[in-house]
């Protein structure tokens, strides 16, 4: 295993492009880190650097404390998963595994090259298939050759570039579970590369989110989810997405598309800042008012709506609610909607309410909206003004502490076998 380092990487190709404009990150010894963007946002060229398939323009690339830029890649002992899998047709799943070992067949015998196969052919449930060909097997078990591929070199770090979005969505979800479980019990540092909000969300210890080369946030998942630091985060992390809303503060109280809203003193503070803001409301702020326990009534807003329709999906229900743009921040929102690689932010709140919510597309409803979970946006600079660092922080140390009790576990276990 190692610890990774990037210190103000930039990479600038021939024709001018900057593709990677000065990423530094530290990834702890067996850490799960992923990066995350939008087509074009440059994760793939930062994990081909780390690799060594790209040169840095710029900046340092340390493992383990030691300068790596000029070494080559296959002394970096790193192993990388494809998007394509790069499996060799005419060989068999168990040649296909140990090919990285048979490069080094003076430095291994057969009997361990054997032990290291059949060790992750167990580890991945390959056992009934090291003896067929690769066009035999599914998309999914294809995939776990080329992870065992990886394995078997023991290598400081896997690394994985887009694994998964050759696979249909069921498959994702399986797959997924078995990486997490896979780099769980290895606990072999591991970069992955994702334009999937939900895998970054459901695998990685820390995710760094990256917008046209710059690093704009790094930290856990429910950090990101919580605390962004700016609008693009928060709208690129979620799903259903982030709602925006404009929003003007008229005596002591927000004015905005769905109502008067009574907000929090900092809610109200950080919008005041601003002629106009933006608000940022995730679907889970809202629910059907008949749903809402009166202990926490108080801390939100009634108001009344009619959805155009719902989506029932069995244990939960989104309600769509049409507004009106303001014509003053069109331009911000189209942008933003360009940074994410969408073609609009539709003007369209998405509510998700009690999957035993009665109301209906066309009827008159009322909603409650938790006021406590407010964001405000700058519609100049994207900041969240309502972000509180502390509490980002501390979330981000939580998921931290659990990894290692995770990790702690998992040793104990090997250790007891």
């Amino acid at each position: 295993m190692a610890a990774i380092t990037l210190k103000d990487i930039v990479k600038t190709y021939d024709d001018g492009f900057t593709a990677v404009k000065g990423v530094s990150l530290d990834i702890a010894d067996g850490e799960f880190m992923i990066l995350v963007g939008p087509s074009g946002c440059g994760k793939s060229t930062l994990l081909r650097m780390i690799v060594g398939l790209e040169d840095i323009t710029a900046g340092d690339l340390e493992i383990d404390g030691k300068r790596v830029n000029d070494v080559p890649p296959r002394d970096r002992n790193l192993s990388m998963v494809f998007q394509n899998y790069a499996l060799y047709p005419h060989l068999t799943v168990g040649e296909n595994i140990a090919f990285p070992l048979r490069l080094k067949k003076s430095e291994l015998n057969d009997d361990e090259i054997n032990r290291r196969v059949k060790e992750a052919a167990e580890m991945l449930e390959l056992n009934d298939h090291l003896d067929r060909k690769p066009a035999n097997l599914s998309g999914g078990q294809r995939q776990r050759v080329a992870m065992g591929r990886a394995i078997v070199r023991h290598a400081d770090a896997f690394l994985f570039d887009e694994p998964l979005s050759n696979l249909d969505a069921k498959l994702r979800g399986q797959m997924r579970t078995q990486i997490a479980q896979l780099q769980r019990r290895l606990g072999t540092t591991s970069i992955y590369v994702t334009h999937d909000q939900t895998e970054a969300m459901t695998l990685g210890d820390r995710v760094a989110v990256l917008k046209k080369g710059l690093l704009q946030q790094c930290a856990s998942p429910r950090e990101l989810y919580e605390q962004p630091v700016n609008i693009f985060v928060a709208g690129f992390i979620g799903s259903p997405s982030m709602n925006f809303v404009p929003a003007r503060v008229d005596n002591g109280k927000l004015q905005t598309p769905i109502g008067e809203l009574t907000v929090p003193d900092r809610v109200l503070k950080a919008a005041q800042q601003k002629e106009m803001v933006i608000l940022g409301l995730r679907p889970d702020f809202f629910e059907d008012e008949e749903f809402v326990d009166e202990k926490v009534r108080e801390h939100g807003t009634v108001f009344t709506a009619t959805p155009t329709h719902v989506e029932w999906l069995g244990n939960e229900q989104y309600a769509y609610i049409t507004y009106e743009h303001d014509p003053k921040l069109k331009p911000v929102l189209d942008e933003l909607a360009h940074d994410l690689d969408q073609d609009e932010i539709p003007a369209t709140l998405v509510l998700a309410t009690n999957s035993a919510s009665r109301v209906r597309g066309g009827q008159e409803g009322k909603f409650w909206l938790d006021t406590r979970l407010l964001h405000v946006f700058d519609p100049d600079t994207g900041d969240n003004l309502t972000r509180d660092p502390e509490a980002g922080q501390k979330l981000t140390e939580e998921a931290a502490e659990e990894r290692q009790r995770e990790i702690d576990r998992a040793n104990s276990e090997k250790t007891e076998a």
